[in-house]
């Protein structure tokens, strides 16, 4: 951290230094405009936390019919595994557009409506520019998305349906995210990237005001998070702080666990080697393409938080990814995203080796609706004009 202080009320970017901008409350303030009591009452999903939040007049909420994602325990596989400890799943796959994208999405949308902004632009895996999409349609705001050319055809045509104009791109989202960056002078759009404007943190630490309202104002000991630019994380941690501060919980912290691909796991790198900064990673590919992220703007706040809470960053392969998704669905019922499966696999391995204990009790993000991602195909027939077989079944 710097110290310079930019003030509310104007557009920002990133700082003069080149780094991400958070934004600070007077807490002392916050905490006499509401209360636990008050908030219990309230009913609208992530805005509940309005007074934790950047938007200062009511009309600029842009919402979609947020909700108050559920806390699922999977208490089957936990005792297959030898947990004491309660398994809990966060499925962020309820909230509009179908990911935990919306949180982020509409915080930086609302703010770009009241700061006067008509033209927003970012690189995206397929979630965020959905997420992005609908929002600033809703708001009213043009907006320009480029994504990876491989990413799934539902998540691009599920971008153009909502209004923005989406367009492939022959690389990686660091290399959509080069052309968001060099577009800002030349097309005149603002770069809402992963942590280059101060508001998507704002939004993505609804996850760690909610966790710890559905906790009792307590908190689980470990949380596994997908982590391809940490945005969720980064703003879990500073919501913890905001929460400790104002009096609402104590110091206690979960062990934040940042969650990555074998085939692209910079923050696991640089956390292994003792590193404040993790370099781009080469060749990134991995089926769960929403931790496809080869370099993080904010690396430096996601190893920071991982640190400070006695946590790690793991990597898992893909197979072990598709492994993990399949037993979920089958022993749980919970369709989990593939990054929702890689925290499921994670916690798995991480439970084998020791790294967690087996009477912890742990979060695990799934951060999409399975229903947007491949499943198996079904060639199963049952021929009604013959005879059915039924020892076959």
């Amino acid at each position: 951290m710097t110290g310079e202080r930019y003030e509310a009320g104007d557009v920002h970017g990133l700082s003069a230094a080149g780094k991400p901008l958070l934004v600070r409350y007077d807490l002392d303030i916050l905490s006499c405009a509401v209360s636990k009591e008050v908030l219990a009452e309230r009913t609208d999903g992530f805005w509940r936390y309005h007074e934790f939040l950047p938007v200062a007049q009511i009309n600029n909420r842009i919402s979609l019919g947020e909700v108050v994602t559920p806390l699922i325990s999977a208490p089957r596989l936990a005792s297959k595994l030898g947990a004491t400890g309660e398994l809990i799943i966060k499925d962020e796959g309820r909230l509009p557009t179908g990911s935990f994208k919306a949180r982020g999405l509409a915080l930086a949308v609302s703010m770009a409506k009241e700061l006067g902004l008509n033209h927003l632009a970012m690189p995206t895996n397929g979630n965020a520019g959905a997420a992005m999409a609908a929002y600033a349609s809703r708001a009213g705001i043009k907006t320009t998305i480029f994504c990876p050319d491989d990413t799934p055809a539902v998540n691009v045509e599920e971008i153009a349906l909502q209004g923005a104009d989406v367009y492939r791109v022959n690389g990686l989202i660091n290399d959509c995210g080069k052309i968001v960056g060099e577009g800002k002078e030349k097309a005149g759009w603002f770069d809402v990237s992963t942590l280059k404007e101060p508001y998507r943190i704002e939004g993505k630490k609804t996850m760690g005001l909610e966790l710890a309202e559905q906790f009792g104002w307590t908190l689980p000991d470990v949380i596994f998070y997908p982590t391809g630019g940490g945005t969720g994380l980064i703003g879990m941690w500073k919501a913890f702080e905001e929460l400790e501060a104002i009096g609402w919980i104590g110091s206690h912290r979960p062990r934040m666990i940042a969650v990555q691909a074998t085939g692209c796991a910079p923050i696991v790198k640089a956390f292994e080697a003792g590193e404040e900064h993790a370099p781009l990673w080469e060749n990134a590919h991995t089926i769960a393409a929403g931790i496809r992220v080869p370099v993080a703007v904010g690396d430096f706040l996601i190893l920071r938080a991982v640190r400070a809470s006695e946590g790690f960053a793991i990597a898992v392969d893909d197979d072990a990814i598709l492994a993990a998704g399949e037993e979920m669905s089958k022993e749980e019922g919970l369709l989990l995203c593939p990054e929702g499966a890689a925290t499921y696999a994670a916690y798995k391995q991480s439970l084998a080796d020791g790294r967690i204990s087996r009477s912890d009790r742990a979060v695990l993000f799934n951060c999409a609706t399975g229903l947007k991602y491949p499943m198996p195909s079904v060639d199963k027939f049952v021929d009604r004009t013959k005879p059915v077989d039924y020892g076959r079944f």
